[in-house]
């Protein structure tokens, strides 16, 4: 990566932090989920263009689409039963049963998911950053679609993290 480069990473990153943070705020406060989707965009992008290792530029180039097109999804007020489709609860995806359920829930947990995966697989201070980034809004997104689910969902993340410390 270039010294340049390299300089303003910080800087992009405070940046996309503050404007993730905001996003978070307004969206909850006015509960416009897709507003916290539009304030994080800026942090998925730069997270692909940052990544270099295979593993991790597919894992945020999925995170990125994920990411778009859950705001047709929104819009459009699709209602898909991801469980039922496919006739399971859960889903095992990089190591981590994900929850499943309605797609525009199961969605960010993927976002969320990837965002683990890629602040375990990268060395890059500043792409880990991102990735811790994006992986805490999308927190709040799982809580802006679905309390319920946010709910499920940190109980299974403790749960997997507790057998993963032992």
């Amino acid at each position: 990566m270039k010294r340049r480069e390299r300089t303003k990473a910080p800087i992009i990153c405070l940046v996309f932090t503050v404007l993730a943070a905001v996003g978070v705020i307004i969206g909850l406060l006015i509960n416009s989920p897709i507003l916290i989707i539009i304030f994080l965009l800026p942090t998925a992008i730069y997270e692909v263009i940052r990544t270099e290792g295979k593993s991790t530029k597919v894992a945020s180039i999925i995170l990125l689409v994920v990411l778009v097109l859950e705001i047709p999804l929104l819009l459009f007020n699709v209602d898909f039963n991801i469980a039922e489709f496919l006739g399971a609860e859960r889903q095992m995806v990089g190591g981590f049963w994900l929850p499943l359920g309605e797609l525009t829930v199961v969605g960010p947990m993927l976002i969320a998911v990837l965002a683990i995966i890629l602040y375990t697989r990268t060395w890059g201070t500043y792409t880990r950053w991102l990735a811790a980034v994006i992986f805490f809004t999308t927190l709040a997104l799982i809580y802006a679609l679905d309390p319920a689910s946010f709910q499920e969902m940190l109980a299974m993340a403790i749960q997997q993290g507790i057998r993963r410390i032992r």
